[in-house]
């Protein structure tokens, strides 16, 4: 044993949290950490393996083949050291359910819906991370994950849950600064909220029969941002019912035009390997809950 090389565990730390996370900057949340070091740890860890793990794209990383694979081994023998320390610590017995979710739906619509859960489900504790970036869901980063987009966007998808219906959405005060908007085409015009590069803008308008190529040179990190600014008074965002049903019976938030699309869909994502009680539990009350209270989205 004392023959083998170990590679540089800091290293192996900040390519673990990059891959997870999709992202330098968020791997140097996680870690406490600054970007570039994360950035000389993966170099570091490339230059010992003498392969590339990632691509680097303006958007953030993604892992290359021999990453992914390379990821998928430590990503084991790391969730291995974590359980033998929680084996020997007291209370090891918790039950926990570790749920990745993207921002909007983390905030806007599970996280209210905590206490309900730990009523219905005496013991277990939830612990949601909002991640805007991730693709796939591992055993070492959660135990399921809640995603929002087209079939086939996401590995190991479990089930999919719904799919909501899309509008345009902003503040009265907003609507009522404007004139009138009589069609989706006279949207063009105004203050756009993009959360991406004009995607999904793009996206709407096409389903509609509109030829799109919108563009930002202002990018919100999360949908839930986009929807808070459009709170705000800044301008027209895209929602669907599921983030925003509350804000509009509250009145804080208005439809800027009557038209809506199903586009993509929120989908269940589970890690390769077994389930367990906790996650089959919670995977049918979310799609339970979810239909009972869209049951036009499904």
């Amino acid at each position: 044993m004392s023959n083998l090389r170990l590679p540089p565990l800091n290293a192996i730390r900040a390519f673990d949290a990059a891959a997870r996370l999709g992202s330098y900057v968020e791997a140097a949340k996680a870690l406490h950490v600054t970007q570039p070091a994360v950035g000389r740890h993966v170099k570091l860890l490339e230059e010992w393996l003498g392969i590339q793990l990632f691509e680097r794209t303006s958007r953030g990383v993604t892992l290359t083949p021999s990453g992914r694979k390379y990821h998928q081994k430590i990503a084991r023998a790391l969730q291995q050291i974590i359980d033998a320390g929680q084996e020997l610590q007291p209370g090891s017995a918790e039950r926990w359910l570790r749920i990745m979710a993207v921002p909007g739906f983390a905030k806007r619509w599970l996280t209210p819906r905590l206490e309900s859960i730990r009523h219905l489900r005496p013991g277990l504790k939830v612990a949601i991370e909002p991640n805007s970036t991730f693709t796939e869901v591992d055993s070492k980063a959660a135990d399921l994950g809640i995603g929002y987009g087209v079939e086939g966007q996401y590995p190991h998808v479990r089930a999919t849950l719904i799919r909501p219906r899309v509008f345009p959405i902003c503040s009265p005060a907003y609507l009522a600064s404007i004139e009138p908007i009589l069609q989706p085409l006279d949207l063009i015009k105004h203050n756009l909220i993009h959360y991406d590069d004009g995607e999904w803008w793009n996206m709407w308008f096409n389903a509609l029969g509109i030829d799109s190529q919108l563009s930002t040179d202002v990018l919100y990190v999360s949908n839930d941002h986009a929807l808070s600014v459009a709170e705000s008074g800044q301008g027209i965002a895209l929602a669907n019912e599921v983030l925003v049903r509350d804000e509009l019976k509250a009145g804080t938030l208005v439809r800027a035009v009557d038209v809506e699309v199903a586009l993509e869909s929120y989908q269940l994502i589970t890690p390769a390997g077994e389930s367990t009680a906790d996650i089959d539990w919670f995977a049918q009350w979310l799609a339970d809950a979810l239909r009972d209270e869209f049951p036009e989205a499904v």
